[in-house]
């Protein structure tokens, strides 16, 4: 028996998701699982005895590939921000400020601002690097920075008080 991989994913993907979701602890993971999961039923040629069958492979497929992403290389090897701040040196307290709030910048925009005021590259570099446009990374540079004026300057007035 072999049901449309489609039709599995629309009536499975929230218990699947909730399996994985339970040994990954982390909503990113847990969808890499539930979509490894139905990538392998979809590239395998094999036959189920009933559509209960199915359901209990799909299950037990989502959890082991949750539990191998937990266990994985980069997993173990992340630490938390704060953990890793305490490794990196910086020449002021100000200047170890203003990089733990880049870090806490949305992505889009944390990267360009550290490629260019960290790393030193042109806006045309980053631009080739991201494969987008000169004048995305311009925007994304005045944003990043729109945003970092914002905390620095609420982090100022709270220390003025």
């Amino acid at each position: 028996m072999r049901i449309e991989t489609e039709i599995l994913m629309k009536k499975y993907k929230d218990s699947l998701f909730a399996a994985a979701y339970s040994v990954c602890r982390n909503p990113a993971d847990a969808d890499d699982a539930v979509q490894d999961t139905l990538i392998q039923y979809h590239t395998i040629d094999k036959q189920f005895e009933s559509e209960q069958h199915i359901r209990a492979w799909l299950l037990r497929v989502a959890i082991n590939k949750a539990k191998n992403i937990t266990t994985s290389f980069w997993r173990r090897q992340s630490v938390p921000l704060e953990d890793y701040m305490e490794t990196l040196a910086f020449e002021t307290a100000e200047a170890g400020s203003l990089f733990e709030q880049v870090m806490k910048l949305p992505e889009k925009y944390r990267i360009v601002i550290h490629l260019f005021y960290y790393e030193d590259y042109a806006i045309r570099e980053i631009a080739d690097i991201l494969h987008v446009s000169e004048s995305s990374v311009k925007v994304r540079l005045m944003r990043g920075r729109k945003l970092l004026k914002k905390v620095l300057k609420e982090e100022w007035d709270d220390d003025d008080q």
